[in-house]
């Protein structure tokens, strides 16, 4: 069985995950790079691609409004295309974006989650890693237009010299150092959710083979995530890094 990815290092990641669980089920399940993974589902090039719940329904039905974990999953799936069903997303795992202070800023600023942020809006100076997909809002904030820098590296040290006063990154983002302060996003959520969920070809997949890759939903989290993210991002081939959590998060247990 084919699970679609694109050369992404993050998709080609969560595709080995979930190839890795239907091995683990007694499906031979390999990886197929593909510029457009939907298009591959579309047409039966490949029978599984995983992704974030928020950047697909991004993809299906631009502008939606809903944030929280569940509104998102469910708005998703009423835009999901015909012959194209989805399976459990993981409640615990996400990789959204999320909005990084130094310490001094966030005691200057009163506070360590989004309303942080929303409170000081006028006084932003916000940064992204190029090509990083960031919000136009947050709550009641419209944010400026990100300074955009390489890389993690790049950004951070911008972040540290005052060139700007808050960095966009995600909650799974290897990336992040120790010295700065990820802000949360407390209840009611004012980013939308991305939670790893796959989708698959209808009737395609066997009872025990939905079940496989609805094992991940309850398996992996967002600090799995982020070391095997990091571990691809020093070099780890993404079949081994999955392969790996796999072993030590055997599914059906």
């Amino acid at each position: 069985m084919a699970v679609g990815a694109s050369p992404d290092p993050q998709s080609q990641l969560l595709a080995n995950v979930y190839a890795a669980a239907l091995r683990s089920y007694g499906t031979p399940a390999h990886v197929e790079t593909l510029s457009d993974p939907l298009a591959g589902l579309d047409s039966g090039q490949v029978s599984v691609v995983p992704g974030l719940t928020g950047q697909l329904l991004h993809g299906f039905a631009p502008g939606s409004s809903d944030t929280s974990d569940e509104k998102v999953y469910k708005a998703m799936v009423g835009t999901l295309p015909e012959g194209v069903s989805v399976g459990d997303y993981t409640t615990a795992a996400e990789d959204k974006p999320a909005v990084a202070l130094t310490e001094t800023t966030a005691a200057a600023w009163g506070g360590r989650d989004l309303t942080t942020l929303v409170n000081h809006c006028a006084e932003l100076t916000v940064g992204a890693v190029k090509g990083a997909r960031t919000p136009a809002r947050v709550g009641k904030c419209t944010l400026p237009a990100p300074r955009e820098f390489p890389d993690d590296a790049a950004l951070f040290n911008a972040l540290r010299a005052k060139q700007i006063n808050a960095a966009w990154t995600t909650t799974a983002d290897p990336g992040v150092p120790g010295d700065v302060l990820v802000l949360t996003d407390a209840k009611p959520a004012l980013i939308q959710a991305e939670n790893v969920v796959p989708l698959y070809r209808r009737n395609e997949l066997t009872a025990r083979q939905v079940l496989a890759v609805n094992e991940v939903a309850g398996v992996l989290d967002t600090a799995a995530l982020k070391r095997m993210r990091q571990q691809v991002a020093e070099g780890t081939d993404p079949q081994a890094a999955a392969e790996g959590w796999l072993a030590d998060n055997p599914l059906g247990r």
